[in-house]
């Protein structure tokens, strides 16, 4: 019987008769002197913060509770025995069958309540036994449930159970010769001798006797391991206990539970992985318990504590005594804090605790490995592990590695490693306490950013972004932005900043929450400036899926607007520029005709004459083309499609520039009514679209396509391409040009004469476009609707 269980009984059993639940206090010192016997008062007190003096008047009127609870004398010293002498005595009565064989396989099963969800373990333990093996090591995280699976192992295959438990500090452990003893005496009837070695082999005679059927059960053997995994010194005999017990001629099974692997030469062990339980085992549980919880909350409280089983226990516990049995409640104020539980505390710190004893350097990695965020990038490489090992020679780093492995403090699968939230938690703590948390988060924040040599997905730049979050941690600013503004090799031009290609790749919210509250505590007017123009693009778009959310298209012209005067009074030229034109393009997508050509016509007169800035000159034009055919100012038209054609093969323009200038080229033909060459210009722009992965601009130039077709009468394939493009402006959040391609859906129909869905299309239109708000589109498009 465990903790746990002993805890649930004794709670039960003091519920049933005086109407009350044991208290916080009451659990904490019944749950250390079950732990421990030999655990003091004092001890107890120092462990959960009370006084000793409150804690021995707690433990006076707990004793006297229980003992008429319980119907026999309970003291200090006696509990545990008395406990376990009327849980044994209750067995029958607490065991349920499941008396329709039908319903289970034709198999008449028993079913405990302290006992879900580890029918797949008893059978893989029933294989390997049925394979030989006389020695298996269950190896788990603490209070994952090792304990309790070993001893129902034994009971439910019907072994007669010699139990040895091991003290939690090396100093108590008892003797193996004493163990021995005990044995001979107590469970054969037969007096031990005085050699060790005669006893030893006494033992082996019993164990080899086909008609019993012995299972041992070593608990907590971690105690008595080194840092390398073999017998403390001081109890080196218990070796050669275990030899005895692994002998293949033996007709015994031994269970060792520990946190921690046995490495003993001429010691034949089979280990075994015990992991957390699953959902459906905790929603039995919190069933059993009649707590209610909804099934999200269910599944992060699950997914939070890895499935502990102990975990569960307490937390139910604290859920039926202070939240009136409501998990969701729970769940929703301790979230945040998943360490808020003292047994849940004191169980990870225990485990801290003896690593820093046992293997100093590994400690300090586990302390460092906080400060990974395991967040948006779920795992570290095995890089970022060697990173934090900076005081550590090279040689030994995969040893210390090891060392967290071997104890199961740090998870692994397939090369990625990292910390369980709880063990995390822990970490983050004692990191920050060890004065450490600075250059633990640079040299993780070095590791991101050298981890990074080409941005070619979502998953790339996620990754590289990494390292503005541990700046931030450090409150080193200066540092985050330039993680951001950073040119980095990437799948479409020479070199571009994290945060255009944030925005090339759709992250348009998480840029914007990684900017926002940076900017405040930025000093660098460059950095300033920069951010402020990225951030003005991000807000563009992403005003586009949500004004409510985040804002409008106002707030991207008030985040250009601010990036220009810096870059003005600092002289930033190629940050005015860039800050510029965007202003421009905010411009169109209002309609604000006169401001937007204003404005483009200063930026081209600014870098007519610089070739470092062609691109804009390119850029400018294909603008000004598009606008002037909007509202028939012709004249100048032939000569700036001159001069776009030959600027499209310009290095000078990025791929994305390419684009967008293809798609207003061919917008201004269908202006100018050349549709021939307005269709071989979209369908440049599509396919440019399509080998560069650019599924917004891909849309908008299906919809330019769709026009195209409507100009020609083919209105079949017209409406056909209308539906793509809004299909797909959907999909990526475009509102501003879902707007437009509503609107152009709805020139479409009116063509044909199909005024109900032409009216349902140019209103549409109208509500997207006053939720930016683009007073001027509303405008055009009634004036349409008005014909």
């Amino acid at each position: 019987m465990g903790a746990e269980e002993a805890l649930e009984l004794l709670d039960k059993l003091v519920l049933d008769q005086t109407g009350k639940r044991l208290d916080n206090v009451q659990r904490d010192i019944l749950r250390y002197l079950w732990e421990d016997r030999r655990n003091t008062y004092k001890n107890i007190a120092k462990l959960c913060r009370y006084t000793e003096g409150h804690v021995k008047a707690v433990g006076a009127e707990l004793w006297r509770m229980l003992s008429e609870v319980l119907g026999e004398q309970v003291t200090k010293s006696t509990f545990h025995t008395v406990v376990q002498r009327f849980y044994k005595s209750q067995l029958p009565q607490r065991t349920t069958t499941i008396v329709n064989p039908a319903l289970n396989n034709g198999k008449s099963q028993e079913t405990e309540e302290h006992f879900l969800g580890r029918e797949r373990e008893i059978t893989e333990l029933n294989t390997r036994v049925n394979c030989g093996a006389k020695i298996i090591l269950i190896q788990g995280q603490g209070g994952v449930g090792k304990t309790t699976l070993a001893r129902k192992y034994l009971e439910t295959q019907g072994f007669y159970l010699l139990e040895l438990w091991m003290a939690q500090e090396s100093q108590n452990i008892v003797t193996v010769e004493s163990v021995v003893e005990e044995w001979l005496r107590g469970d054969f009837n037969e007096e031990p001798g005085k050699e060790f070695g005669i006893n030893l082999e006494r033992l082996r005679r019993k164990l080899r006797d086909p008609k019993r059927k012995i299972g041992v059960l070593i608990d907590n053997l971690e105690s008595a391991l080194d840092q390398n995994g073999c017998v403390i010194p001081e109890h080196r005999p218990y070796v050669e206990l275990f030899r005895v017990l692994a002998d293949p001629t033996v007709q015994s099974v031994t269970l060792i539970t520990s946190r921690e692997r046995l490495y003993e030469s001429g010691v034949d062990v089979d280990c075994y992985f015990l992991t957390g339980l699953d959902q459906s085992a905790w929603e039995q549980f919190f069933a059993i318990r009649q707590i209610q919880v909804s099934s999200n909350a269910l599944r992060e409280m699950c997914q939070a504590f890895g499935g502990n089983a102990k975990a569960m226990k307490i937390i139910t516990g604290t859920i039926r005594t202070d939240f009136e049995g409501n998990a969701d409640i729970y769940w929703r104020e301790n979230r945040g804090n998943l360490l808020i539980e003292r047994g849940l505390e004191n169980l990870v710190s225990s485990q801290f605790k003896r690593l820093e004893q046992m293997d100093k350097a590994a400690y300090k990695l586990l302390c460092r490995l906080g400060c990974y965020r395991y967040q948006d990038i779920n795992h570290v490489r095995i890089t970022g592990l060697e990173c934090l090992l900076w005081d550590i020679s090279e040689p030994q780093h995969r040893r210390v590695i090891k060392s967290l492995f071997d104890r199961l403090l740090i998870e692994c699968r397939k090369g990625k490693y990292w910390l369980h939230p709880v063990i995390c938690a822990e970490a983050i703590a004692r990191l920050k306490q060890s004065g450490e948390w600075e250059i633990a988060n640079r040299k993780a924040a070095e590791f991101w950013t050298n981890s990074v040599t080409t941005v070619t997905e979502p998953q790339n730049a996620l990754m590289a972004l990494e390292a503005y979050h541990h700046y931030m941690e450090i409150g080193d600013f200066e540092a985050a932005a330039n993680v951001i503004i950073q040119r980095r090799p990437n799948r479409w031009d020479n070199s571009l900043s994290l945060g255009v290609l944030f925005s090339r790749l759709g992250l348009l919210e998480t840029l914007i929450g990684a900017i926002a509250p940076l900017i405040p505590h930025l000093k660098s007017d460059y950095h300033l400036s920069v951010l402020y123009n990225i951030l003005g693009r991000a807000y563009h778009q992403v005003s586009n899926i949500s004004a409510a959310q985040t804002g409008n298209i106002s707030t991207a012209i008030e985040f250009h607007h601010r990036a220009c005067e810096i870059a003005t009074r600092c002289n930033f030229v190629q940050e005015k520029i860039s800050s510029m034109f965007n202003l421009g393009l905010c411009y169109i997508d209002l309609w604000e005709v006169e401001r937007a050509t204003h404005i483009l016509h200063s930026v081209r007169n600014m870098v007519i004459k610089d070739d470092d800035y062609y691109q804009y000159v390119v850029y400018c034009l294909c603008c000004l083309a598009y606008l002037d055919s909007s509202v028939g100012f012709n004249q100048n038209i032939t000569s700036m499609l001159e001069e776009v054609k030959k600027g499209l093969s310009s290095e000078k323009l990025t791929s994305w520039g390419r684009g967008v200038s293809l798609l207003f080229i061919s917008l201004t033909y269908k202006n100018l009514g050349m549709i021939e060459a307005a269709l071989e210009t979209c369908s440049q722009a599509i396919q440019h679209c399509q080998h560069n992965q650019f599924s917004v601009l891909e849309a908008r130039a299906t919809s330019c396509l769709a026009a195209l077709y409507r100009e020609q009468g083919e209105f079949t394939m017209a409406i056909s391409k209308h539906q793509e493009a809004i299909a797909n402006m959907n999909k990526v959040a475009d509102k501003c040009n879902l707007a437009k391609a509503h609107y152009q859906l709805g020139l479409t129909y009116q063509r044909i004469g199909e005024t109900r869905e032409s009216l349902e299309n140019f209103n549409r239109a109208i509500a997207l476009f006053n939720d930016m708000p683009a007073p001027k589109q509303v405008e055009k498009v009634r004036k349409a609707m008005a014909k």
